[in-house]
């Protein structure tokens, strides 16, 4: 019991993760209807561009560490959110009403530009951030021994992102701004002649979808030490999949879904073999959509 606990328990950071990727990325999708992997290249972007600054700040201006990590954060909401801005005026939105694989093609070579872009900054090397907030708290003790716990970094992260989708939620469903959004996200063009700027809605999407993704990739980066270069097309593709078990275009409801997909593979560490999961979610994702057919990928 204290060993499914322990699993459900790390299931929590990893589920607040999904669930907030997904919850920006079906903003985006919701405009476009578009599948694309550039939201998974913006988080694995932010990450690196964390990391480089705050070890820039650590190493060559000698900062403290409190500052050299907020030197991180604001270096890399700055460089998401003009990445974000560029690729969502100049890429998304002028390919967005044609064929759907230009999308698909475009974010491909987005991620590669943006994966390519931190590499190089980086010189080519993998940069490792000190521990920070990894102080266990103890949750339960078994008869045998066996603790179930978290740490610090564990619990600010998941509450950090469950209040953004919380609040994204609440945002979405009770005020003006969500009703345009849908409105624009239904039909476009109907919105155009009710007096909206549906150009302008179409990039403050993508703006927000980006602080997100920017969010995510510094708390990320921040618990696991790191970002790697390949992280873009994994979570690219990852977010893709795990963001249409609850809908693409709904961004609530894919948050939802994410976050179950994220507890099925905690469980699926904890009790099956590790070698075969990436295979087994992977795959039983695609069959999910396959049967379900709620909303194709590529329309």
């Amino acid at each position: 019991m204290a060993y499914l606990l322990q699993q459900v328990l790390n299931a929590v950071p990893l589920a607040a993760l999904y669930a907030a990727l997904a919850f920006g990325y079906a903003l985006v999708f919701g405009m476009t209807r578009r599948v694309d992997i550039t939201y998974g290249a913006l988080f694995a972007f932010a990450g690196q561009m964390f990391v480089l600054f705050a070890d820039r700040g650590w190493s060559h201006y000698y900062l403290v560490l409190p500052a050299a990590l907020g030197m991180g954060a604001v270096a890399a909401l700055t460089y998401t959110l003009g990445s974000s801005w560029l690729i969502g005026r100049h890429i998304l939105r002028p390919l967005s009403h044609s064929a759907p694989n230009a999308v698909l093609v475009a974010s491909l070579a987005v991620l590669i530009l943006l994966s390519e872009t931190a590499r190089l900054a980086s010189g080519a090397r993998e940069i490792w951030l000190s521990p920070f907030l990894n102080q266990r708290l103890v949750v339960m003790t078994a008869a045998d021994g066996f603790t179930v716990s978290l740490t610090a970094i564990q619990l600010i992260n998941s509450a950090v992102m469950a209040c953004l989708v919380g609040a994204g939620a609440f945002i979405m469903h009770a005020s003006k701004v969500g009703r345009i959004w849908r409105a624009v996200a239904e039909d476009d063009q109907a919105a155009r002649f009710c007096g909206i700027d549906a150009d302008l809605v179409f990039l403050c999407a993508c703006l927000v979808a980006a602080v997100v993704a920017a969010i995510c990739g510094i708390l990320a980066s921040s618990y696991y030490g790191t970002m790697d270069f390949g992280a873009g097309l994994v979570f690219g593709v990852k977010v893709a999949l795990i963001a249409s078990v609850g809908g693409q275009s709904n961004p609530l409801r894919s948050a939802l879904g994410a976050a179950g997909v994220a507890l099925v593979e905690t469980l699926w560490s904890g009790y099956g073999p590790v070698l075969w999961k990436d295979f087994a979610i992977t795959g039983g994702l695609v069959l999910l959509l396959v049967f379900s057919r709620k909303e194709s990928l590529i329309p």
